[in-house]
């Protein structure tokens, strides 16, 4: 099954942030810590250009930490500026807003020789689908400004946000893009809750998902479903967990539909451990 998710207010979002952006001082864009590769919209690159930018690894507490500090360390080589973030946690955005004030200090500086003592920095937030741009600003504003939810496509338009301190945020819609050419990343935007339940396969997303886990993290899912051994495949783990959680339906026959969600749930939140699927090593060889 090929994965696609384009509705229309995401081409409306992508004109909307086209739009302003020419007025815009800095870019942040956020990316999903436990799949920086497959989260990062290759649009936006296009999109901000030269304009001063800094890449947030949000969700940072539910990706492995080695991990995070590799994908760190990446966007260093490159030459870019990262933080990372837990956008839960209210401290932890105060490293985000001195990167936002580093990067714009030359032209705070160049309006304040003009003259121009109140203009504020003006910051747009950009990213896919449900990676906590709203829960950021929350946290960023100290109060509910934006409209938060587990489930992608909840934002739908422009919000201004000021910050005070000469610092205004403008939230826009999650943004995919029009093709997901590389299917691998595909399925794992759709694990993580980028892309909505309905348009996709559950069953081969959570196969692909188990697949990987196995992989990647045999321990973690032996521990948190209390699992003697893994079984040969993943579609044999997957019925192992279920057994173990009692997923079953009158007569005794496996409820799978159950399985699914339980997993999906399971990793989304964090409860099977700080797992990630874009691993730096191996980025560049999946398709």
């Amino acid at each position: 099954m090929v994965i696609n998710w384009y509705p229309g207010h995401m081409a409306k979002a992508k004109r909307l942030i086209q739009e302003h952006l020419k007025m815009i001082d800095v870019v942040v864009e956020l990316v999903d810590a436990r799949i920086p590769w497959s989260s990062t919209n290759p649009m936006i690159g296009t999109l901000i250009g030269n304009k001063p930018s800094v890449v947030v690894l949000n969700k940072a507490d539910l990706a492995d930490a080695a991990e995070v500090q590799a994908w760190i360390q990446q966007y260093e080589r490159e030459g870019r500026q990262v933080v990372a973030l837990n956008s839960k946690e209210g401290k932890s955005g105060k490293k985000l807003v001195a990167v936002i004030r580093r990067l714009a200090a030359p032209k705070l500086a160049h309006w304040r020789q003009r003259g121009l003592k109140n203009r504020s920095v003006r910051t747009m937030i950009l990213g896919i689908p449900n990676v906590g741009k709203s829960t950021l600003i929350n946290r960023l504003a100290g109060r509910n400004v934006a409209k938060t939810a587990d489930k992608p496509g909840e934002t739908k338009g422009k919000q201004w946000v000021h910050l005070g301190e000469y610092l205004d945020l403008l939230d826009t819609p999650g943004v995919l893009w029009p093709k997901l050419e590389n299917q691998v990343s595909a399925y794992r935007l759709a694990a993580t809750g980028a892309i909505s339940d309905t348009v996709f396969d559950r069953q081969t997303v959570v196969l692909q998902l188990l697949a990987e886990l196995r992989q990647w993290y045999p321990q973690e899912l032996q521990r948190r479903f209390s699992l003697e051994q893994l079984g040969d495949t993943p579609l044999e783990t997957l019925a192992a967990i279920g057994k173990k959680r009692g997923c079953l339906l009158r007569g005794g026959e496996p409820d799978w539909d159950k399985m699914y969600t339980l997993v999906l749930k399971e990793y989304r939140e964090g409860k099977i451990g700080r797992l990630s699927l874009d691993h730096v090593a191996a980025v560049g060889s999946e398709s």
